[in-house]
């Protein structure tokens, strides 16, 4: 379907062409005067000044062109040449029925769809996620629903850090808690325990202090370095131990993204691509990109015209190791050799903005993918009410898992406090209260402008009223009663006539959906829908006091009403699905 923006777009920029215009001087955009009308154009001035035309003369000419066509009810020319242009009611009643009966609900698809990777730069193995990693969840998991409902081949993949100096701390201070161990032992031939021999709480202990003594004792922290070269090298006992990390960590990891609506397609690690390195290093050889410098292999990825400095990608280090860009560029051979994508975006803090310029610049020199194709998806940092990162009131990082918990238990009180969800049975109840806090942590993310820090304010963001997620749970909940309702009375959607001032501002609102979902898609910016989700549920929210619906005794009247309800509620579960947000039946 083809939202109304579109339509008179097309009708503009053929009025223009007549006149012997570039089409692009016909774009058309919702009125920033809706009193005065539903879409402006504002092309005339730029059009008349290129070819030194009066404004006001030409926008009479498009005007008269353009006027009863399609949607057009009245077209007026104001101010210097500006169109002021209003829609019919009929033209309403048509989209309204429009999007009732899309699949997509009005959101449409892209012209031209793409492979896409989306790589979430996820937690490291056997460290428990903090508040950090909320925003990489989030943003990450909606832009790839975002992708995908638009068309597009979308493959997330969690990327977990297990391969760096967190494994040797590991490794060594499990041999000093229990040295008797198989995977310590130079003779054993395997095959090792399929049982591991932590739990995540063992996990969560032995890091800590390991890094601590690492911290306090260089001869410590050379142990496990030395402990990660091994296990770099093929130590069978350390490959066994880090595989055994990496299960318990991931089951862990899961429970957590799972509170948040959160899914990979693929769950790799930095591990999975080390039987790539030698070859890739090779390859960077053979073409002269890696060139050895004080005992390290690099790729000097500067150029002449950088305003920064622009240190070299380090290939190998000069103790033989690799690091985080050996291993990221290996990610991408091996992105290339069995997924074929034809864009990887990474979904990682913006302070690692440096990295992944140094990582993209080298990908497209060794010829693996073109650096136009490869995007960091920057974002802020999550703040206190003090303007500085989110901690806990001792001063240390929140968890995730704790985070998560608050939320929950904040949701819990608001709909006791609201009076919700009274005569629902305790496990229906545990369900809403979960979804409230899902909704309250990812709108409250997601509506901010990407790359900006935001404050987090969970007794805000839980609220039932405002600009939060469970507000527009509520609103999707309420519309869900409504129509229930009107079931049970026996009364059924009808015909959709747009008549009141309330009714035809709720259609524009849905209208906008497409040019939400392709602004959010080409800016990589989900606050653009979630502008749009709230600003639907506010439109809804002005008719339903305006009007009566399941109650409107006028039947024709009820009847498209209860039509136009079904629409905002088919749009909004869509756009709150897009966002990760699933509306409960009741509440």
């Amino acid at each position: 379907m083809s939202d109304l923006v579109t339509q008179l777009s097309a009708a503009c920029a053929a009025a223009f062409e007549a006149e012997g215009f570039e089409a692009r001087w016909g774009a058309v955009r919702r009125s920033d005067r809706p009193e005065l009308a539903d879409f402006q154009c504002n092309g005339c001035m730029g059009a008349a000044k290129s070819q030194g035309l009066v404004p006001r003369d030409l926008a009479a000419k498009i005007a008269q062109r353009i006027s009863g066509q399609g949607p057009i009810e009245r077209v007026d020319v104001a101010g210097p040449g500006f169109l002021n242009i209003r829609v019919s009611s009929e033209a309403l009643s048509e989209a309204t029925e429009a999007i009732r009966s899309d699949a997509k609900a009005g959101g449409g698809t892209l012209d031209t769809t793409e492979k896409v990777v989306f790589d979430f730069g996820g937690p490291n193995v056997a460290k428990p996620m903090h508040v950090g990693h909320l925003r990489s969840a989030v943003i990450g998991d909606t832009l790839c629903r975002l992708f995908r409902f638009l068309g597009d081949d979308v493959t997330g993949d969690a990327h977990l850090g297990d391969w760096g100096l967190q494994m040797g701390h590991l490794i060594t201070e499990l041999f000093a808690e229990q040295p008797d161990l198989v995977y310590f032992d130079p003779d054993f031939k395997g095959p090792y325990p399929e049982v591991p021999p932590v739990t995540i709480e063992d996990l969560g202990r032995l890091y800590p202090q390991a890094s601590a003594k690492a911290k306090a004792d260089p001869a410590r922290n050379e142990a496990s370095q030395l402990a990660v070269a091994e296990m770099q090298a093929g130590h069978p006992g350390y490959r066994a131990l880090l595989r055994h990390f990496i299960n318990v960590s991931v089951d862990a990891l899961k429970v957590d993204y799972a509170f948040l609506g959160v899914e990979f397609d693929l769950w790799k690690g930095e591990s999975d691509v080390d039987g790539l390195i030698p070859d890739m290093v090779e390859m960077l050889k053979e073409k002269g990109l890696a060139k050895l410098d004080d005992g390290a292999w690099i790729i000097d990825v500067a150029r002449e015209d950088d305003k920064k400095e622009m240190p070299p990608f380090m290939v190998i280090n000069s103790r033989g190791g690799t690091g985080y860009h050996a291993t990221d560029l290996a990610t991408i051979v091996d992105r290339m050799d069995t997924l074929k994508p034809d864009r990887m975006l990474y979904v990682v803090d913006q302070r690692q903005a440096l990295h992944f310029e140094q990582v993209f610049r080298a990908a497209d020199m060794a010829g693996l993918i073109g650096e136009d194709r490869l995007e960091h998806i920057g974002f802020g940092t999550v703040n206190g009410t003090d303007g500085k990162p989110f901690k806990t009131r001792e001063g240390g990082v929140l968890r995730l898992a704790d985070l998560n918990a608050m939320a929950l238990a904040e949701a819990e009180k608001k709909i006791g406090e609201n009076g919700l969800s009274d005569e629902i049975g305790e496990d229906e109840r545990a369900r809403i209260a979960a979804l409230v806090a899902r909704a309250a942590l990812r709108f409250a993310d997601l509506q901010n402008v990407r790359t900006t820090n935001y404050v987090f304010d969970l007794e805000r963001f839980t609220s039932f009223e405002g600009k939060t997620g469970p507000y527009l749970l509520y609103a999707a909940v309420r519309i869900k009663s409504l129509l229930r309702r009107a079931k049970e009375a026996g009364h059924e959607p009808g015909e959709v006539r747009i008549e009141s001032d309330t009714e035809r501002a709720l259609v524009l609102a849905m209208d906008g959906f497409a040019n939400a979902l392709a602004q959010s898609h080409a800016k990589r910016q989900p606050h653009i829908l979630c502008e749009h989700v709230y600003s639907l549920a506010q439109a809804f929210s002005a008719l339903y006091a305006a009007h009566p619906i399941a109650n409107e005794s006028d039947a024709g009247l009820r009847g498209s009403r209860l039509a136009l309800c079904e629409a905002v509620l088919k749009q909004l579960e869509a756009g709150l699905g897009i966002l990760g947000i699933e509306a409960p039946e009741r509440m």
